[in-house]
């Protein structure tokens, strides 16, 4: 059966603790030794949208697997365009070993996973960011110990690096307080699957509530990428009224645990969502976090495209 990385709430917990405890073991691990885990097998990355860590990190990884990048940016290729994604899924499965895709839309990479006989890997989409959110455990994982248990807040937009912390609440057993203006509902959905299915999930209009004694304090960037309000200046200026309340700052942290810890998957825009008092301080974690996209996507990578015993 081929193995996706879509969604956290699609894969077994037991299989997640597998890859978080894979990326901890790659981390430690001599490189020059992990060449041999994925030889010779090719991955192709397609990007719809930009990117740093995700390029980065992803061929730097295959790389030092024993693997090779084939990427292609959405200007490159016929997906969508001139060709359908069935048929581009059928084609990449001929030729390479995996497919890692950066897409504007889910819908994309849910029809490239049905029609692909090969692992296709969600690197982000307008819904989720699974990748981002193991890199981020195996974070909070080696500064505070074992997740279980923590309370993790999350302040600001509600977007979808938010729908993957709440996909894995339930499976790594973590309590998240979520504190987001009660006009944003993207989230609500899954909020509402998760806590059903078992999840200790809280929801907050008042950050501070959200942030009292919390072991880690997350955010993200108020505007991503596509998102309509960054084009026009009247929804900007609401949405910033809407999220000033909610910028994570000294004030905010001093309400959680004295060991309690910053984190934000970047790029980060300080003076909105976080100070630079707070993200640029101690107890921030983000540059730990934005290396471990590398370790995590290494585990990812392996787990899809061979057995991890």
């Amino acid at each position: 059966m081929v193995k996706h990385f879509i969604d956290l709430n699609r894969i077994p917990a037991k299989e997640l603790q597998k890859i978080l405890a894979l990326s901890k073991k790659l981390k430690k691990e001599n490189i020059a030794k992990q060449v041999k885990l994925l030889p010779h097998k090719n991955l192709a990355m397609i990007f719809e949208k930009t990117s740093t860590r995700t390029r980065v990190s992803f061929e730097v990884g295959i790389n030092q697997l024993g693997g090779h990048a084939v990427v292609m940016n959405k200007n490159d290729m016929q997906l969508g365009k001139g060709e359908s994604v069935q048929d581009t899924a059928k084609v990449l499965s001929r030729f390479v070993d995996g497919i890692m895709i950066r897409s504007s839309l889910h819908s994309t990479i849910e029809e490239l996973a049905k029609y692909s006989s090969i692992p296709v890997i969600n690197a982000l989409s307008d819904f989720s960011h699974p990748c981002q959110i193991m890199a981020s455990i195996l974070t909070i994982e080696e500064h505070l110990g074992k997740i279980k248990g923590k309370k993790l807040a999350w302040f600001g937009d509600a977007n979808n690096v938010l729908n993957s912390y709440i996909h894995a609440a339930k499976s790594f057993e973590f309590e998240l307080a979520i504190a987001t203006p009660k006009e944003f509902d993207f989230c609500n959905s899954e909020i509402k699957k998760a806590v059903k299915n078992g999840a200790k999930i809280s929801h907050f209009s008042d950050a501070k509530k959200a942030a009292k004694d919390a072991d880690v304090l997350i955010s993200d960037t108020w505007f991503s990428m596509g998102d309509e309000a960054e084009k026009n200046d009247a929804l900007k200026q609401k949405k910033l009224n809407l999220l000033e309340p909610f910028q994570v700052n000294a004030n905010l942290m001093k309400l959680a645990k004295k060991t309690a810890i910053f984190t934000h998957c970047l790029p980060a825009y300080r003076g909105f969502e976080v100070t630079a008092g707070v993200i640029d301080s101690k107890q921030s974690v983000v540059f730990d976090e934005a290396e471990n996209r590398l370790h995590a996507q290494k585990a990812i990578m392996i787990w899809a495209m061979e057995k991890i015993a």
